[in-house]
């Protein structure tokens, strides 16, 4: 390839520091770029940031934007920064994760620039005449389309968590490191602002503990959330939990609601649905938990309990504690 690329990686980072997904993306534009050059951009309220790691998982340069308006995020003032970054570095691909704000992010950004943009992504490849072809799950996950970019760029592109793992950081590596004050436009009515720290994404999650009307009530929930308290998951639930007002929708898993990629899920009392199937059979482990020997769960688990979820879950936490805190 006689050109080389640049690739922008957007950090995805709340209170408790830069979440695992921003490395997966870095370790995907080590693959695409060859010896071309990766840039992090970090929107940050602080100076404190923790862009060093960045270098170390293979960022050829890290961008720290300082403004008092990014201590949370609200898509108008990530999407300004971005596009004033766009600007000055001239991308050939810009890569972000399939999360919430990375997809609300995407598609403004694509719309402002009028630029391609591929979404959900499970593999990227780029060819020795640049040409960049995209991997992406459809009909719910029964079918991959092949998609090769074309037209004006930067081509945005959003990977879904979990899939792009890498080997882990390079301490030795280096890389530029630049920090900047930038002014951004006056906002009088922010849009969207989703409060970060609060809770795992069930999206990047590499454990999820996932309930369906088997729990019988939103109130037995509360077995599913300490287990996740003590496997560090995410909580999740089935359409049917999510219709009757036990769970919200950011919660549900399915062809209607989030697709994840665990190392680990654990359905409780969920019948196996095709719809939910389609958004969870993708997980490297399912152990399912449920009263019904013929439920159609257990067709796609890798470990099954047959029994009520409200007398196994407290079972399970209670073991799983005693184990990890010996």
């Amino acid at each position: 390839m006689d050109k080389e690329i640049t690739i922008i990686v957007v950090v995805e980072h709340d209170q408790s520091g830069i979440k695992p997904v921003t490395y997966e993306l870095l370790n995907a534009a080590k693959k695409l770029a060859g010896s071309g050059k990766i840039i992090a951009l970090y929107f940050t309220d602080t100076e404190e940031a923790d862009e060093l790691a960045l270098t170390h998982y293979g960022a050829d340069e890290v961008r720290v934007c300082i403004h008092p308006d990014y201590h949370q995020y609200i898509h108008e003032t990530y999407e300004a920064g971005l596009l004033s970054e766009i600007e000055k570095a001239q991308p050939d691909i810009l890569l972000m994760p399939a999360s919430n704000s990375g997809k609300e992010l995407s598609a403004a950004i694509a719309t402002r620039l009028e630029v391609a943009l591929a979404t959900d992504c499970i593999d990227l490849q780029l060819s020795e005449d640049g040409e960049v072809t995209i991997k992406r799950p459809v009909f719910a996950g029964k079918a991959y389309s092949l998609c090769k970019l074309s037209g004006p760029k930067p081509y945005l592109i959003t990977l879904r968590p979990n899939i792009f793992r890498g080997e882990g950081a390079d301490e030795t590596r280096t890389g530029e490191i630049v920090k900047e004050k930038i002014s951004l436009p006056d906002f009088l009515n922010p849009g969207l602002v989703r409060e970060v720290g609060a809770e795992l994404d069930v999206t990047e999650a590499r454990i999820i503990v996932s309930g369906g009307l088997g729990m019988q009530g939103p109130e037995n929930f509360k077995l599913l959330e300490d287990l996740a308290e003590v496997l560090g998951a995410a909580v999740a639930a089935s359409r049917p939990v999510v219709d009757n007002g036990w769970q919200e929708y950011s919660h549900q898993v399915g062809q209607t609601g989030r697709t994840v990629s665990p190392d680990l899920y654990i359905a409780c009392g969920i019948s196996g649905a095709v719809q939910h199937l389609a958004g969870m059979s993708s997980s490297r482990c399912i152990v399912a938990i449920n009263s019904d020997p013929n439920a159609a769960i257990f067709s796609v688990a890798d470990y099954g309990i047959v029994g009520d979820a409200l007398e196994i879950v407290p079972l399970l936490t209670q073991e799983f504690k005693r184990i990890l805190e010996g």
